[in-house]
């Protein structure tokens, strides 16, 4: 989704009072609000393609998964998120029914005007995330995926996906996703328009 109109200098209490009747939601990062307006409909095919996915695999785990309305709440960072998919995987987390904080992986389809905070301070929040070990950045223009994966080093591990990789598996929960049924009824990128520099008489 595309983020818009930020505001300053809310509170927690303010922010999670608001949100409850707001008609956009909005993402919350120490006392600053974003709110988040005009996903494509890409976005929303792969999300719901990845939720799909994940939903079947997971179907006799105890391991939820949740799509773009539920948030994610960071205690240390002072933040709230809405993850276009995310998977949990902790008692803690059936408790609280408005937002989890203990995710095990998550997933954000990129936008013009998100992906260098999704690639950026976005993903240095999400790291410390204790339960947090998979991180994928969904590319639709390149349809291609960027699947982060935290070995037990602490390291994080970067392996790039396309539609002719087959499968890529997500090792902490035991199941691995199609990459090209990901990219499912996504349209392609109209290519540039090259006729403004193409000269009279060509």
């Amino acid at each position: 989704m595309s983020l818009a109109r930020q505001q300053q200098g809310i509170s927690v209490e303010e922010y999670l009072r608001s949100e409850e009747q707001a008609e956009l939601k909005h993402e919350y990062l120490n006392g600053e609000i974003w709110a988040m307006v005009g996903a494509t409909d890409n976005h929303v095919t792969v999300a719901g393609n990845l939720f799909l996915q994940l939903r079947q695999a997971l179907k006799h785990s105890d391991c939820p998964t949740y799509i773009s309305d539920m948030k994610l709440h960071i205690q240390s960072a002072d933040a709230y998120f809405y993850p276009d998919v995310m998977v949990c995987c902790d008692p803690a987390d059936r408790t609280n029914r408005l937002a989890k904080e203990h995710p095990v992986f998550i997933a954000e389809v990129l936008s013009p005007s998100t992906e260098a905070f999704d690639r950026g301070r976005k993903f240095s929040l999400y790291r410390r995330i204790d339960s947090l070990r998979h991180y994928w950045l969904i590319d639709t223009e390149r349809t291609s995926v960027d699947a982060f994966t935290r070995g037990d080093d602490g390291e994080w591990i970067l392996h790039s996906y396309t539609p002719n990789d087959g499968q890529a598996g997500i090792d902490a929960l035991d199941c691995d996703i199609a990459i090209a049924t990901l990219f499912d009824g996504v349209e392609p990128a109209e290519p540039p328009d090259d006729r403004e520099n193409e000269s009279d008489g060509e």
